[in-house]
């Protein structure tokens, strides 16, 4: 009798010692699966994006360009699948009357990472990061939410 209890216990402790085998594998997969703040390579970036805030400070936001005051007031940024996107951007002028600047590029797209050529004002980069594109514009940074 003795040894069927023995034989039971050493299967009994067989069997635990390999779930807890694959309980302390499963625990350590999952342990070196932490959650990174990277963006995925496939992120769809077409839509459009309101602008939230220039070099910090959210819309409307004073800024100054080529020795200019300028307020913004409002700006949108559009990013088609066709590869071209546009920007429209109300400032007001240290004079006073409103305007308006709409300019439009074709983008190529690598990763988060967009490169804009604008038609008759050069090259601009931005990132996008989830539902947010952040734009370097001559030093200044735009960033636009969808």
């Amino acid at each position: 009798m003795n040894t069927n209890q023995n034989d039971i216990s050493a299967k009994t402790i067989t069997k635990h010692a390999r779930q807890l085998g694959f309980i302390l594998t499963v625990g350590l997969l999952l342990s070196a699966c932490k959650p990174e703040a990277k963006v995925a390579r496939d992120v769809d970036a077409t839509g459009i994006y309101s602008l939230v805030s220039v070099n910090g400070g959210n819309v409307p936001a004073s800024i100054s360009h080529e020795g200019t005051a300028l307020l913004v007031r409002s700006g949108t940024f559009i990013i088609k699948a066709d590869g071209t996107c546009s920007t429209k951007t109300v400032f007001v002028t240290p004079s006073g009357p409103e305007a308006t600047r709409e300019v439009s590029a074709t983008y190529t797209k690598e990763e988060s990472k967009l490169t804009m050529k604008w038609q008759g004002a050069g090259m601009t980069t931005g990132t996008i990061e989830g539902n947010t594109c952040t734009m370097d514009n001559e030093g200044m940074l735009f960033v636009y939410r969808k």
